[in-house]
């Protein structure tokens, strides 16, 4: 059994989308025994209120799909909730085979927090300093990905080398991102930069062009010391 919130695989306190689209896939290896209802799935879902619900399998919120096409027995659940409340929340789910096997010893359980307002954590890149490519590393909370972000590069004295866009960052997600995009370290021509401190600034914008919120996460040490005015610091060393 695999299960993925918003198509990712979550570690435990993760955060999620307020809205986010939980895929509950389960595979048997029995190729003559198609699995072919929801009710194989149990799903139990924790508030932050501590109020338990049992997921009923065939709420609207909940699409079962099955494919036995080319040898496969797969079955999975769409779970698309709407969570109104900020916290902790805990999702238990259970699977069965046709034959009533249990998908596992134990049940998977994985603990994940939920802030609906739009907000943006400081931004990292990693590793700092660097000296062939660094990533970036930020938190976004809410249920939509930013309209825009942009982080521009600098010199001590404020002269921008580098804009790096959103298109270049890619693919991002509620919760935890680490880009895809690896920076080298070259400016706008793709010449490389030389050796020393350069600064950052990272500016976002909601889809409806507002500015985000700050995200701090106390589950973390505070970072803004690292930060000042809103810039950030970055090390070249080839």
């Amino acid at each position: 059994m695999e299960v993925t919130f918003d198509g990712v695989v979550i570690m435990d306190q993760d955060i999620v989308s307020s809205n986010p689209l939980i895929n509950i896939k389960l595979t048997d290896e029995n190729k003559f025994i198609f699995l072919e209802h929801p009710e194989n799935f149990t799903l139990l879902l924790s508030y932050p209120s501590n109020e338990v619900k049992e997921v009923d399998v065939n709420d609207q919120s909940v699409n079962f799909y099955t494919d036995n096409s080319d040898d496969k027995n797969n079955a999975w659940i769409e779970f698309n909730p709407e969570l109104l409340e900020d916290g902790e929340y805990k999702l238990v789910v259970e699977a069965r085979d046709e034959s009533s096997n249990s998908s596992g010893s134990q049940a998977y359980e994985v603990r994940f927090r939920v802030f609906n307002e739009e907000m943006v954590s400081n931004v990292f890149n990693y590793p700092n300093p660097f000296s062939t490519s660094t990533q970036f590393i930020f938190t976004l909370t809410g249920n939509e990905e930013p309209g825009n972000i942009l982080i521009r590069v600098m010199t001590l004295t404020g002269k921008v080398v580098r804009e790096i866009t959103s298109a270049e960052l890619g693919q991002l997600r509620i919760g935890v991102n680490k880009t895809d995009y690896k920076w080298d370290g070259t400016d706008e021509y793709g010449e490389k930069l030389g050796n020393g401190v350069y600064l950052y600034q990272v500016i976002t914008k909601k889809l409806d062009g507002t500015n985000y919120e700050k995200f701090t996460d106390e589950t973390q040490n505070n970072t803004d010391y690292l930060f000042r005015k809103g810039f950030g610091k970055l090390v070249i060393m080839r």
